[in-house]
């Protein structure tokens, strides 16, 4: 059970890593090919602030089901 519970949240967390991250990539290149203006800073901010926490908790979910894995073909289950 817990290598299936690991496996759900590695799947999870790829996808949310995945979405998150292009949907952020896109935003930040639109938004740096319009050109350097006074709201392009507060822009980027808000894609890094929007964007990367997300794609960071993604990843965080991705490590805790691969250590849970890994934690449970040690233990023999």
């Amino acid at each position: 059970m817990t290598k299936f519970f690991g496996g759900l949240l590695m799947a999870i967390g790829i996808v949310v890593a995945a979405l998150t991250g292009l949907c952020s990539a896109y935003w930040l290149v639109l938004f740096l090919s319009a050109g350097f203006k006074n709201e392009t800073v507060f822009l980027v901010a808000l894609v890094g602030i929007v964007g990367l926490l997300p794609c960071a908790g993604g990843v965080g979910l991705f490590l805790w089901g691969r250590s849970l894995v890994r934690a449970a073909r040690a233990h023999g289950e």
